[in-house]
This record gives C-alpha cells, sequence and structure tokens, in this order.
C-alpha cells in the first residue's frame, strides 16, 4: 500500500485526496496546508488523516511514500525539491514549475533519486483525448493540417501568474501528447485588461512542415467553452470537452485540390462533404486516472504519462511564450527535440 501526502488543500488538493482515498494500491495518509482551516473540514471528512502545517513533518513520516503537491506554482519547485530529496515520489499540479531551468533540475533529481516525477496533465488522461490519440496514431485524419484550441471562461483570476500560465497549460498538454513533437518557433500576445497580469492570450506555434497550433486562452470570457479543432487532409475532429454526450465528432469534410497544382491561378478548389460520426468515449474521471497511473508508476518503474520530462516540455513552451509576450508576440524559436 503506497502512502500518500498531499501538500496544499486549498482548490485541487481535496480533489487529489478524494482520488487518492478511492485507490485500491494507494492510501491518503498526511494533508498539509499553511491554513489549519483548509485542513479541519478535511480531518472530519477522513478521520484517519494526520493533518499538519508544517512540510517538515510531512517529509519526515515513514509512512508517505509519495507526495502530491498541489500549491501555488512558484513553490512548486522547492516543494517537490524537498520531498524527492527525502526519498518520496512527487505527484505535482501543472504546471511542473515557473522556468525551465528548475523543470530540468527536478527531472534530473528525480532520475538520480530513481523517484517517480508525474505532472498533473489532468486532460492528457481524459478518455476523449486519448481516443484522439489513437485516431491520430491510425493516420485517418491524413496530414495534420492544424491545431485550433479555445479555452475561455468568466474565471478564477489568479494572484500569482498571468492567464497563460495558469490555463493554457492545459491545452499545451494535450498538444504536445497528440502531436509528440515540438514546434519550431513560438509566438504569443495578450493583455491586461485587470491588474498586472494578462487575462486574455493567443499562443501560436508553429511546426517544421505546415501545421501550427494556434491557442486561445480568457478570464474575461462571458461564457465557458473548452473546444479542440483538428485538422487534417482526409478528416476532421471537433472536440467539446463540454459538451454531454458526442464529445469528439469526426468529420470527412475538406478541400481538393484539382487541376495543376503548382498553379494556384489554375488550381480548381473542391469541397469534399461527407458523414460525421462520433465515436463512443469512456466517462471514467481524468484525475482518478492521473492518481491511478501515479501509482502504477511507482509500483511499475514505468514512466508515467505525463512525466517529468513531459511537464519540461510544456515549462519550457510557455517560458519561451512569456518572452514573446514581452516582445509584443515576436517569435521565440525553440530548440530542436
Amino acid at each position: 500500500m503506497i502512502g500518500v501526502a498531499v501538500v496544499g488543500c486549498g482548490y485541487w488538493g481535496p480533489n487529489v485526496i478524494r482520488n487518492v482515498a478511492a485507490l485500491p494500491g494507494a492510501e491518503a495518509r498526511v494533508i498539509c496546508d499553511l491554513d489549519p482551516a483548509r485542513l479541519e473540514p478535511l480531518r472530519r471528512r477522513y478521520p484517519a488523516l494526520r493533518a499538519t502545517t508544517d512540510l517538515r513533518e510531512v517529509l519526515a513520516d515513514p509512512r508517505v511514500d509519495a507526495v502530491a503537491v498541489c500549491t501555488p506554482v512558484a513553490t512548486h519547485f522547492e516543494i517537490a525539491r524537498a520531498a524527492l530529496e527525502a526519498g518520496k515520489h512527487v505527484l505535482v499540479e501543472k504546471p511542473l514549475t515557473d522556468s525551465v531551468r528548475s523543470a530540468e533540475a527536478l527531472v534530473a533529481l528525480a532520475e538520480r533519486q530513481g523517484r517517480v516525477l508525474q505532472v498533473d496533465h489532468t486532460f492528457v488522461y481524459n478518455p476523449a483525448v486519448q481516443r484522439i490519440r489513437n485516431v491520430l496514431d491510425s493516420g485517418e485524419l491524413g496530414e495534420l493540417l492544424y491545431v485550433d484550441c479555445v479555452r475561455i471562461n468568466l474565471g478564477l483570476f489568479q494572484s500569482d501568474v498571468n492567464v497563460l500560465w495558469d490555463l493554457a497549460p492545459h491545452d499545451l498538454s494535450v498538444v504536445c501528447y497528440l502531436l509528440d513533437r515540438r514546434p519550431r518557433w513560438v509566438s504569443a500576445v495578450g493583455a491586461a485588461h485587470l491588474g498586472r497580469f494578462e487575462s486574455q492570450a493567443y499562443l501560436t506555434l508553429k511546426y517544421d512542415d505546415t501545421l501550427i497550433a494556434h491557442l486561445h486562452v480568457n478570464w474575461l470570457a462571458p461564457v465557458k467553452i473548452r473546444s479542440t479543432l483538428i485538422g487534417g487532409s482526409k478528416r476532421m475532429i471537433v472536440y467539446d470537452d463540454l459538451a454531454p454526450s458526442e464529445k469528439i465528432r469526426i468529420y470527412d469534410k475538406g478541400v481538393v485540390m484539382n487541376g495543376d497544382r503548382a498553379s494556384r491561378d489554375r488550381a480548381l478548389v473542391d469541397y469534399r462533404i461527407g458523414d460525421m460520426y462520433a465515436p463512443y468515449v469512456d466517462k471514467s474521471e481524468p484525475l482518478a486516472r492521473v492518481c491511478a497511473g501515479f501509482v502504477d508508476a511507482i509500483e511499475s518503474g514505468r514512466p508515467a504519462l505525463t512525466d517529468g520530462r513531459a511537464g519540461l516540455e510544456v515549462v519550457r513552451i510557455l517560458e519561451a511564450a512569456q518572452l514573446s509576450l514581452l516582445r509584443d508576440g515576436e517569435r521565440i524559436r525553440l530548440d530542436p527535440a
């Protein structure tokens, strides 16, 4: 039985506790938060949990094999580093850290210690996203042309990061998982409508071929939208995470170029309109799969689906996007993977 401590019991921590408590191979044993008021309701709900406001007590507890870090991003590095140095496996809420340098340090430390370092990129574990990956791997869409993601809502303003660092990790982790390659360059623009942090941003990723990915994130939208469009030369996908059913729709639609392809003037454009189908998608909770994957990685020794290196890749793109944001959308080139 793997003993788990959850550090940070604000917004996301209680969800991790609930899912760990439901796993057959793990047990939530300790909760930690600087604010005692956050611990009290969890102690009433889970009487067997030990509660503390001192991280050192968590790391010194021999019953704790693994630590889930659910704290603000600026604290991720120090807490995760201390946990790894104490010999604990570590699950970190997204993003892994707030810089490439600190993310690289955690990845290297986890590998030296022989411990699991996993990032809670929850949406990668969504059954719909994994079904889309299977479709892409099958070649059904043909050549990939674009990925277009929208994640907007009238929503939780963060006091420590801008909207890129808050919302974009979700879609970036999905794009990295689906495409499995690094973009050639990154460009980002945004605006700080309230306060000093950007509340709206547009992020563009350009790959070596004609593939382009675009992300729109916004805290100031009147409606909540979580949608992804994936265009291929043969078929196209519409993924609506908020749809009660038919979250994935695959369309046999596209553009056909007839005539002389070498000359746009002589090429004739035609449209292919075919059927649409919606594949079945399992309805299991993504966070439950995150926690189950964490336990499996510890028990099996296999890398987690969203291991430290996957988390580092997302931070690498975010850091480049932040630099582009400061330079009014300048293209920031990324080194080849």
